[in-house]
């Protein structure tokens, strides 16, 4: 017969912290929520990739496009761009983070002075950039002739036809500074003259790149922004077990730092296959984590074969029907228990550290800190972050409320057929492990996920924990029952309706 496992498949409601003792140390501001996300030696070495804040968007196309891979990444975290679509228009979204805040950052907004202003538009229109340097040849490179920025000009009073030779700030008029500044000499140069960009020349005066001074503030605003080594925001990819030959090439030149395997069950010959060739073609240089898994074997399985992190769950998110259709997964709570006792097995055996990723079954804020106490090292969220502004998909208003639209990966509507590795010919779905749906708008990224975080902190604290590491270590958990869940809410009130505060 089949084995039976003895232990019940646990969500995370099910749960509840018990508190320790909170030391004078044990402030919201003295907790450090900064933590791995691939794999390294303990006690040796350094992971090669930290994130500032535990949390990813999932590898969606209703959560995860360039715009919220540029959201997350100022807040401290990680977007993985979504994989379910042509190599081009993905390598374009990675190359779209990268450039956004590289403190020099290359123009790709280029024009010579034969261009018009209906060129200046349409260039506007087409990358949202209101700076458009003018050189000679109209490349990013060329020699410097001047710069137009929507102060150049009024769309009522300037005609399309006119050029731009007549309208532009001419180079003898601009401030730059040349090759070889540092980037804090270039923020005092454009503080001095009161001046938004900063042109950077070569000595023979071809243009090298712009510095932004929305680039200091928004810097300024967001301290745990989440840069790579010549300072540009880190994102990750998504990729499959069908074209990654391909995909990976293609999003490691365009700059991706980090990639994940998509797909609703890890476990496959299928994914150990592409991380070996992964590993294999780069040398192991290109990090890439793997799964889904709800078990110590489908942990060790990918572990093996090179994966840098593992994902854990199978069926556990809101718009996944993957248990119902298929009748395979885990409560999530458990899945999280089991796979990081199989991470620690691992890590006594051999000294590596591989973190592990919980995806799915976040419901409330606080089931983040119960999985980070499980053992997850970081979340991978997809509803959470399709209701932001960043997120890629239409804000409606359905029945009176404002909100997105959310499809699952596994839904017709994705046509994500590649991330099933049944070993099939492909090319249709059999049969949908999504749902397409609403979720409430919430607004803005940051206002949300600060709030979260903050929570994070603050139970943290309660459980005498300034770190990841160290709640896991200390953390404390009782199984509630049903009554004590409905205690834990607002009960036997009559509750007034919110009001509106000025």
């Amino acid at each position: 017969m089949a084995q039976i496992f003895e232990q019940e498949s646990r969500t995370f409601s099910e749960y509840l912290l018990i508190p320790n003792l909170s030391t004078r140390e044990c402030t919201p501001e003295n907790v450090n929520l900064s933590t791995p996300i691939v794999k390294y030696r303990k006690g040796e070495e350094e992971s090669r990739l930290k994130i500032n804040v535990p949390v990813v968007s999932a590898i969606m196309q209703a959560v995860s496009d360039d715009g919220m891979a540029i959201a997350l990444a100022r807040s401290g975290g990680i977007s993985f761009i979504y994989g379910s679509q042509s190599i081009e228009s993905q390598a374009a979204m990675v190359r779209k983070v990268k450039k956004y805040k590289a403190g020099f950052v290359p123009s790709d907004s280029n024009l010579t002075p034969e261009a018009t202003l209906e060129d200046i538009l349409a260039v506007k229109a087409r990358t949202g950039h209101s700076t458009v340097p003018i050189t000679d040849d109209g490349t990013a490179n060329g020699k410097l002739l001047g710069i137009v920025t929507s102060r150049d000009y009024r769309i009522s009073r300037t005609d399309p036809t006119t050029k731009v030779k007549e309208f532009m700030t001419p180079f003898d008029q601009l401030v730059y500074a040349e090759e070889g500044v540092t980037l804090s000499e270039a923020n005092d140069i454009i503080w001095e003259h009161k001046i938004n960009q900063l042109p950077i020349v070569s000595d023979d005066g071809r243009l090298v790149g712009l510095v932004f001074r929305k680039d200091y503030d928004e810097h300024k605003e967001n301290p745990t922004e989440l840069l790579d080594q010549h300072k540009r925001l880190i994102t990750g990819a998504g990729i499959n077990t069908r074209d990654y030959m391909d995909r990976v090439p293609a999003l490691i030149e365009a700059g991706a730092d980090v990639l994940c395997i998509d797909s609703s069950d890890g476990f496959s010959e299928w994914q150990s296959e592409t991380l070996k060739w992964i590993k294999q073609e780069y040398d192991g240089n290109v990090m890439v984590g793997a799964g889904n898994v709800v078990d110590a074997e489908g942990f060790r399985y990918l572990v093996e074969a090179g994966a840098d992190f593992i994902k854990v769950g199978i069926g556990g998110g809101s718009i996944c029907i993957t248990r119902e259709q298929k009748g395979i997964g885990c409560g999530q709570a458990s899945a999280v228990q089991i796979v990081s006792k199989a991470r620690d097995e691992y890590y006594r055996e051999t000294g590596i550290y591989v973190p592990i990723c919980s995806d799915g079954g976040i419901v409330y804020d606080y089931h983040m800190t119960l999985t980070l106490a499980m053992g997850a090292d970081f979340i991978m969220l997809g509803r959470y972050f399709a209701r932001f502004d960043e997120s890629p998909t239409r804000k409606l208003m359905v029945n009176g409320t404002y909100v997105k639209e959310y499809w699952g990966e596994g839904s017709n509507r994705a046509r994500n057929w590649q991330r099933y590795d049944d070993g099939g010919s492909g090319g249709k779905m059999a049969f949908e492990e999504g749902v397409d749906s609403y979720v409430p708008y919430a607004g803005k990224l940051k206002d949300n996920l600060d709030t979260s975080m903050a929570k994070i902190k603050s139970t943290m604290c309660a459980c005498g924990s300034l770190s990841i590491e160290e709640l896991q270590q200390k953390a404390r958990l009782v199984v509630v029952s049903a009554t004590s869940i409905v205690e834990g809410g607002a009960h036997d009130v009559i509750q007034k309706e919110s009001e509106r505060r000025g």
